[in-house]
């Protein structure tokens, strides 16, 4: 079983990892930041990250009525990167969700989201 400790050290670990941050999603808080750039808030991040979650997830329950909406995970790509959010349903901590920023040229998102979704059995086993 891999700990919260090392989490974030397996996940920087990742082809072309920026940054990233494990977050609470039911409180929108930070649990542990790894790689963050200057001049970003780790707080208002995460609530942000939360919320866009939130959203999303009501989106699809909007879109899909009468069907369970359970999101595994999610990718936005910007200008500056790949944003891949994975969520956990954790027995010790709640529900959290595992943050990645990719770099646009030196990452792979296949390999990305591979590792991730290992990490997260890891996690949870």
């Amino acid at each position: 079983m891999l700990g919260l400790d090392n989490c974030l050290t397996a996940v920087m670990a990742i082809p072309g990892a920026l940054d990233a941050m494990l977050v609470d999603h039911t409180s929108g808080m930070a649990v542990a930041v790894s790689g963050q750039p200057d001049g970003v808030d780790p707080e208002k991040s995460a609530a942000a990250l939360t919320e866009t979650l939130r959203a999303t997830v009501e989106g699809l329950a909007h879109s899909c009525p009468g069907d369970t909406v359970r999101v595994d995970d999610m990718l936005i790509t910007t200008d500056k990167g790949h944003h891949l959010l994975r969520m956990l349903d954790t027995l010790f901590e709640g529900p959290l969700v595992i943050y990645v920023r990719l770099d646009l040229e030196r990452s792979n998102l296949a390999l990305a989201r591979h590792r991730l979704r290992a990490l997260s059995d890891q996690l949870l086993a």
